[in-house]
């Protein structure tokens, strides 16, 4: 075990949930090791998967607890945030690897900012996998913390901490969650319901080395991500301008929809086709700095295959936003017409009812 020097004052937990045991999950132990202190613990929650096979890991620091089944993020980080001693929880996806301060800082800022409720990291620009998909979906994830304000209006789960009496108040993560999804994004509107300050800091940052493929992608974005989304804002009534809901987003779905309208009439009218040059010209200018950020880091042949699939994501995006408000919509009906969103729900892994909470 690795004993850095930590400021003095608060202990840490960093609370790593895992479902598959593989050369990424040893990075990231060893990368979380190398950044404890002695004051401070690791919780592994070993979710669904025989805990033998962390038998390996035997150090006094390291709690495993285990699942009998694969109960989802949700469930595995409340069940280690029960028996968690530090005085902040720090959650740590079990794909990824932190820097060796990074546990340091992160106490530092918490003791330097009593206002500072919860923290978030952000991806670093160097992604692990290699591929076209993985690169662009992590360097995105990148871009978007990076530009994004510090004041932060959500939690991220693959790399947060929190005080743990503020969790605890809370009542933790919403445990009808069942697969990952938005828990974590949902943990953060509840606190900043509450008035709670969450911090971005953007000199966090972890190494991811999930592989992405085009299914994949698709089906984290519209399924697990943006659908259950825009239930979550229409039942908070709040909508965002950060993140991948800024303004700049928001119109470039808009002028998506147009673009690929007037491509349709071209076929019966040219002039339509005019005019849909003109809107794609319009989101090349929109996203310049994406696309300029793109070229800077991976080249100008990498960038360019970026933006078709980037006007898919915002595409798709907004199919996700109305399929979702419909959803909601469709939840305030009586129990016999709201039969049929049930069924997505499941899929979702999240019943229309309120906030499962741990205790």
């Amino acid at each position: 075990m690795s004993h850095n020097k930590i400021p003095q004052g608060l202990s840490v937990s960093v609370i790593i949930p895992v479902h598959r045991v593989d050369k990424a999950f040893n990075k990231c132990i060893n990368s979380v090791i190398n950044a404890l202190s002695k004051n401070d613990e690791l919780i592994i929650i070993a979710d669904g998967i025989d805990s033998k096979s962390l038998n390996f890991l035997s150090d006094s620091n390291i709690k495993i607890l285990s699942t009998d089944k694969i109960s989802g993020p949700a469930v595995a980080r409340n069940s280690g945030a029960r028996i968690a001693k530090g005085d902040l929880l720090f959650f740590v996806d079990s794909d990824v690897t932190i820097p060796s301060d990074a546990i340091k800082n992160i106490v530092l800022i918490f003791r330097n900012n009593d206002e500072v409720k919860a923290l978030i990291g952000s991806y670093d620009d160097d992604p692990a996998a290699p591929d076209f998909f993985s690169q662009y979906k992590n360097l995105f994830h990148h871009y978007i913390h990076q530009t994004s304000n510090e004041n932060a209006s959500t939690f991220w789960g693959a790399c947060g901490a929190i005080r743990k009496d503020i969790f605890i108040e809370l009542g933790g993560y919403d445990e009808n969650y069942s697969q990952p999804s938005i828990e974590d994004i949902e943990l953060g509107y509840r606190l900043v319901s509450e008035g709670y300050k969450i911090l971005l800091c953007k000199k966090l940052q972890i190494k991811h080395y999930k592989r992405w493929n085009f299914s994949s992608l698709i089906k984290t974005d519209f399924f697990n991500r943006a659908l259950p989304w825009t239930r979550l804002m229409h039942r908070h009534k709040r909508f965002l301008n950060d993140l991948n809901l800024k303004s700049s987003s928001r119109f470039s779905v808009f002028i998506i929809f147009l673009f690929i309208l007037f491509i349709s009439g071209s076929f019966w009218l040219s002039e339509f086709l005019m005019l849909a040059g003109t809107l794609g010209l319009l989101l090349l200018i929109i996203n310049f700095p994406l696309y300029h950020f793109f070229q800077k880091k991976k080249g100008l042949l990498f960038s360019l295959k970026v933006i078709p699939l980037h006007w898919l994501y915002l595409l798709y995006s907004g199919l996700a936003f109305g399929l979702g408000t419909l959803l909601y919509k469709l939840e305030k009906l009586p129990v016999s017409l709201s039969e049929e969103p049930k069924i997505v729900d499941e899929y979702l892994g999240k019943p229309v009812e309120g906030p499962q909470k741990y205790s």
